[in-house]
């Protein structure tokens, strides 16, 4: 094990070591605050969906909040940035590079209340599943049933029709920063069918933002490539949407 200045110097170091106490004194905080909203969040069911919206993009700014102050995460945009894009109210399919649970609350903050499309097991888990239904995120059965393809395609559709845009990660998985892996035959499914424009998103989470805690101090970058139109061939399609979201590993 090699010395410097005097002192032994290793992976197990003090900034390591300071590193890991501030991830689980985030995480311990950040669950903890989430249980006791997602019991808040339930006399909400009785009312509007739009205050479930609101509660959601509550505990996305929380997560931020405690991601910054604790551990030392804070996102940056480059060039134009989401509200730039919905200043006219415009209806999207957002599909992002996913990397970390870290984007997935911080899109909701920044497009507001998307309809969130996600895997099946999350809609299933108890209270949190209701109260994800009720956001009315949609869920993606992985048995490839054509029940569960048409009952997607209708939530996705109503999502639109109530103007909210949709946020699809087209892999359909975490990925470690660098990995590029084709997209998914779901997304030209919905974009065919929805006829939205995509907002391809980049991101490089998956440097600061590993599993437990393994978490580090530093800057999130995001950003928005070019407005795909709707209606393209689909190998033109996912060719720009691979290419826009995986702009930082290239």
């Amino acid at each position: 094990m090699p010395f410097e200045n005097g002192f032994i110097r290793s992976e197990f170091g003090i900034e390591y070591m300071i590193a890991k106490l501030r991830a689980a004194l985030f995480l311990v905080i950040f669950y903890s605050l989430t249980v006791l909203m997602i019991f808040m969040a339930f006399p909400l069911l009785l009312g509007k969906q739009s205050a479930m919206w609101r509660q959601a993009n509550r505990w996305a700014r929380l997560h931020s909040f405690l991601a910054r102050h604790i551990i030392g995460i804070h996102s940056e945009w480059l060039g134009d940035k989401l509200d730039t894009l919905f200043s006219e109210d415009r209806v999207y399919l957002v599909v992002a590079k996913h990397e970390s649970m870290f984007e997935t609350l911080e899109l909701v903050r920044f497009l507001g209340h998307p309809a969130i499309i996600l895997k099946k097991e999350l809609v299933d888990l108890p209270l949190f599943g209701r109260l994800l239904k009720a956001h009315g995120s949609i869920p993606v059965d992985r048995s490839r049933s054509a029940v569960a393809l048409r009952r997607m395609l209708r939530a996705a559709g109503d999502a639109k029709e109530q103007g909210r845009s949709l946020l699809l990660f087209p892999e359909g998985t975490r990925v470690a920063h660098g990995d590029a892996p084709p997209i998914r035959a779901g997304f030209y499914g919905l974009y065919k069918m929805l006829n939205l424009p995509v907002v391809p998103i980049a991101l490089d989470s998956g440097l600061l933002w590993g599993g437990g805690l393994n978490k580090k101090a530093g800057i999130v970058h995001f950003q928005a490539g070019e407005v795909i139109p709707a209606g393209l061939p689909r190998k033109e399609a996912e060719a720009l949407v691979h290419a826009a979201i995986n702009r930082f590993n290239q």
